[in-house]
């Protein structure tokens, strides 16, 4: 499922042909996702200018002229990509509808905007702007990691007396927005700091010294496109490459490239976390 590098790089990838222009035609191409599509969506989309788009954790949001903002989740395989933009950022043509495209905006400047989702787990839905951080989506969130509201103190205070791994613990979303399984593996290993290792056994000047390097790692996998595993595609169509990066991630039994030590994978809750044992205590 794509995590915020990946979110933050197809909001980036949309916004030029989006902000400040108008969705001329909605066409929405069946009845849901993951969840009912909300009523009349095309009809409250059309004639609609996008004033800006933003994310908030692991969602995009375009806020409209109407006080809506319509609310986009991914899910593991739903892409969105761009063709048909003058502005030459995107010089592809407007290819045929295919079997997954289930919701395509047709934008006033000659742009498509193309919701593609083989497996159905991404959701769209309309929200009052003003009230969008109260959607069941997004409330009870915690602090953007690259935001102000991040910080070692912040993590410090949401992991206190935790008695939960730190893997569970910064997968936990009211802990931090946006993480996922890749970039905690990543962020972790470059910590020193083992996944399996319980929140309150970690001394406070380490748990400090996490918020800055999962700041660094997500804001390199920004600079990197994202990482394509499987699904995601960048607006453009593109791959991400940060995965040709991965430390740790994906590389169970391949020497970790610090002290030549084999990497090893550990499930938690149903997920595999990926670690050194010499690196990572």
């Amino acid at each position: 499922m794509p995590e915020l590098p990946e979110v933050e790089t197809v909001k980036a990838g949309l916004a030029p042909a989006m902000e400040g222009a108008v969705i001329a035609r909605a066409a929405v191409n069946r009845p849901d996702l993951r969840w009912p599509f909300p009523e009349r969506m095309a009809e409250r989309l059309a004639g609609q200018k996008v004033l800006q788009l933003r994310r908030r954790s692991k969602y995009i949001l375009a806020d409209l002229a109407s006080g809506e903002s319509l609310l986009i989740h991914l899910g593991m395989s739903g892409r969105m990509t761009v063709s048909g933009d003058p502005l030459g950022r995107f010089v592809h043509d407007h290819p045929a509808v295919q079997k997954h495209d289930h919701v395509v905006l047709d934008m006033s400047n000659g742009a498509r905007i193309t919701f593609n989702d083989a497996r159905r787990f991404g959701s769209m839905d309309l929200v009052e702007t003003a009230r969008a951080e109260e959607h069941k989506l997004l409330a009870g969130l915690g602090p953007e990691p690259l935001g102000n509201g991040f910080s070692g103190e912040t993590l410090v205070t949401a992991l206190k007396g935790r008695k939960s791994p730190i893997k569970a613990g910064l997968l936990d979303q009211s802990v931090v927005a946006g993480l996922g399984n890749i970039y905690i593996c990543e962020a972790l290993f470059r910590a020193g700091i083992s996944p399996a290792r319980r929140c309150d056994r970690i001394a406070t000047a380490r748990l400090e010294a996490l918020a800055p390097v999962i700041r660094e790692v997500l804001e390199e996998a920004i600079a990197a496109g994202g990482s394509s595993l499987r699904d995601y595609r960048q607006a453009d169509g593109e791959l991400g490459y940060f995965q040709h990066n991965f430390d740790v991630y994906g590389r169970e039994g391949a020497p970790c490239r610090t002290c030549g030590t084999t990497i090893r994978r550990l499930v938690q809750s149903g997920r595999s976390s990926f670690y050194c044992p010499q690196c990572q205590r």
